[in-house]
């Protein structure tokens, strides 16, 4: 059975149900505000820094099998625009919702005495997550629902035109902002084009060409 680890009630992402009870039907609100978990978000990409405020919102139903938790966390995630590479800021709404199983009660509800062998052998049990005596722990909740809502691909603003392939300027700073490109098939010519000019300058100053200077000496 895949059982929680050990809680700690004093963990503020711990929340006690024994006030819920087990009778299927009742409601439990409760709403606090806990400091984000290390590495909370995209690793490297978008997150909620390292004890930044998380405000929870949770409502808690007794159901036959469990407690069923849904809630929302909102709290401010930084990152950096992919395209620009400059630091951003973004408001993270996460909604979330799951089932926390009683240890001793089957998928009907139903309270059944389950010795350690029959539960190994349950595959099911394995993606299921249980309370542990009235705790759950909803940090591995939160982790998936808060990258479940942030972009892969984080933008400071949907028409940002990032940076310039060739410099690495930003384009929303210099809209007009561009680079002459050359067409090597026309570098050749350009150096043709320069020798010329410095052979008509030789002729001009009186000097004759190299090759001319040659035959005169062969001559003489």
């Amino acid at each position: 059975m895949a059982q929680n680890a050990r809680l700690d009630h004093r963990n503020p992402l711990v929340f006690d149900t024994h006030e819920l009870g087990r009778r299927p039907g009742a409601l439990q609100r409760q709403t606090r505000t806990v400091p984000a978990p290390r590495d909370l978000g995209l690793q490297g990409v978008v997150g909620v820094p390292e004890g930044a405020p998380v405000e929870l919102e949770l409502r808690l139903e007794s159901v036959m099998e469990g407690v069923l938790v849904t809630g929302t966390a909102r709290a401010q995630a930084e990152g950096e625009c992919v395209r620009c590479l400059e630091p951003l800021e973004l408001e993270l709404d996460a909604d979330f919702q799951e089932l926390f199983s009683y240890p001793d009660a089957d998928e009907r509800g139903r309270a059944i005495a389950r010795s350690d062998e029959d539960a190994a052998d349950d595959e099911d049990d394995e993606d299921r997550l249980f309370l542990e005596d009235g705790l759950f722990d909803l940090e591995p909740l939160l982790r998936d629902a808060v990258v479940l809502a942030l972009p892969m691909q984080p933008v400071c603003r949907e028409d940002c035109a990032g940076l310039c392939s060739e410099c690495g300027a930003r384009l929303v700073d210099d809209p007009d902002h561009h680079h002459d490109a050359v067409d090597i098939r026309w570098a050749a010519l350009q150096g043709l084009a320069g020798t010329m000019k410095d052979g008509e300058k030789d002729e001009m100053s009186g000097g004759a060409p190299r090759s001319a200077r040659a035959d005169e000496k062969q001559e003489k």
